[in-house]
């Protein structure tokens, strides 16, 4: 297959591996209720549909991503598709709860494999100047596969059960596998052949899996409970271990090439200070506006479409601003903007006027679209050669652990009322001005990193082309933390 006709089959695939994955977290919360129901589970063992996967995603993708830079993006790929399917199959012909949530951690482990590929295999079959174009257009699926899922997943819920929302996934599954074998795209060969770390890769694995296992308990225990304090312990002590392995060996799970770039870790850090500040406000906004403001879920999710609207027209805006300023200003402005909007959701109170609201909703979605636009521009632009899958699997961890992060601080912050002397509205809305204060002090910890950025793009270990490459995938990337905010 030549170069231009295997443009359009890998751009379909792409698409298609994308919105699989995006229909299948938003499909699923819509199927939990009946879930629970038929299989009689109680609501926290449920709840480990999703847990269960969030752990193997965030633990798996930076090694998903060597993986993918050493034998092929497109082997990882058809491996994540393939398997994403049979996992889907066997949790429609589940018996138990149990059955599902360990089919649900399987099935996280082959979206590990799947969701780095998925761009990688644009950028290695699009030219420079056509990649922007393709990846808008696989944005804008995602896009609508998340908006749609809600739907979809009711209308298959009420006439075909849950059960057939897991059914779905199969056929296309298997599609998206066989057209992904007809596209042969061009792998380039790495200076030498590195053996991948298998005991690295075990302690990055577990380091991340107890690192959301805990964050994820803490709404529950609260921070100074033996759980979480020893999770935390743990999490600790295997770091330590992990970054003394990865010093005595000749080929670490995380090149050193990438460990020791200022650029690309400054811009991880950035990642995960704004996602955990931005989804944390979102959680907690969403209990203010229903449960202090007493607004019905549509008028609630109204008020929130500011964000959205913002961050959709704000990534194209902020990629131009990247251009002309530079990552470390962009940064700085984004991350500012950020936590100055989170801090305005703290001020407002049922005597607030509707645009007031939507004005710090706005401000929020320009500022993390700046933010990621300007981070995952950075490392793309700045990803040493050979290195791209772990590089983006790094970036993908950090905008999923940092959601677990914010969530954890807001939910311990905001359920304080619950358990003190009174429940009453006043100490409920105080608690959530607290937490979105807390949240606003966890974007602005960003400042720190954004300021280690390069402070013009010229500066950039790599020329034009990279750079070119890294502001279409940051676009595309606060397009889909867009469309996941709102689904």
């Amino acid at each position: 297959m030549t170069a231009p006709s295997r443009q359009p089959v890998a751009l379909l695939v792409s698409v298609a591996g994308a919105m699989l994955v995006a229909l299948d977290g938003t499909v699923l919360l819509v199927a939990q209720p009946g879930l629970r129901h038929d299989l009689g589970a109680d609501v926290a063992r449920v709840q480990w549909t999703s847990t269960g996967y969030l752990l193997a995603v965030a633990s798996l993708l930076v090694i998903a991503g060597r993986l993918g830079d050493r034998y092929g993006h497109q082997r990882l790929l058809f491996t994540g598709v393939l398997g994403f399917g049979a996992a889907s199959a066997g949790i429609a012909l589940a018996p138990s709860i149990g059955w599902v949530i360990g089919l649900r951690a399987a099935q996280g482990v082959f979206g590990a494999l799947l969701q780095p590929a998925t761009l990688a295999l644009l950028r290695l079959t699009y030219p420079p100047d056509r990649l922007g174009a393709a990846v808008a257009l696989r944005t804008s699926a995602i896009a609508v596969a998340a908006g749609a899922g809600p739907v979809l997943g009711g209308v298959l819920v009420v006439h075909l059960g849950w059960r057939a929302v897991f059914w779905v996934n199969v056929p296309v599954a298997a599609l998206i596998a066989a057209l992904a074998l007809t596209v042969r795209p061009p792998v380039p060969r790495p200076a030498r052949t590195a053996r991948l770390d298998l005991t690295g890769a075990a302690l990055l694995a577990t380091v991340l899996a107890l690192l959301v296992h805990t964050l994820t308990g803490v709404p529950e225990h609260g921070w100074t409970a033996a759980p979480t304090l020893c999770g935390l312990a743990a999490v600790g002590t295997l770091t330590v271990v992990l970054v003394r392995h990865e010093r005595r060996i000749a080929d670490p799970v995380v090149p050193r090439a990438v460990a020791r770039s200022v650029p690309v870790t400054a811009s991880m850090a950035l990642l995960l200070a704004a996602s955990a500040g931005l989804f944390g406000a979102l959680f907690t906004a969403t209990f203010a506006l229903q449960d202090v403001l007493r607004l019905d879920p549509l008028t609630s999710s109204l008020r929130v479409l500011p964000l959205t609207v913002l961050m959709v027209l704000g990534a194209p805006l902020a990629g131009a601003a990247l251009r002309r300023h530079g990552p470390r200003r962009s940064a700085l402005a984004g991350t500012a903007l950020l936590a100055v909007g989170v801090a305005g959701l703290s001020r407002l109170d049922a005597t607030s006027a509707w645009w007031a609201m939507g004005a710090a909703f706005a401000v929020m979605g320009a500022g993390f679209a700046t933010v990621m636009v300007t981070a995952t521009g950075t490392v793309v632009g700045d990803a040493p050669p050979g290195c791209a899958g772990v590089v983006g699997g790094l970036k993908q961890t950090a905008v999923n652990v940092g959601p677990t992060l914010g969530i954890a601080v807001a939910a311990s912050t905001a359920a304080t009322p619950a358990h003190g002397s009174t429940d009453s509205a006043a100490a409920f809305a105080g608690a959530m001005s607290t937490a979105l204060l807390l949240l606003a002090g966890c974007a602005a910890l960003g400042l720190l990193p954004a300021a280690l950025l390069p402070g013009r793009t010229t500066d950039r270990a790599h020329p034009e082309t990279p750079a070119r490459e890294g502001v279409a995938e940051g676009v595309a990337s606060a397009a889909e933390e867009a469309s996941t905010a709102t689904s």
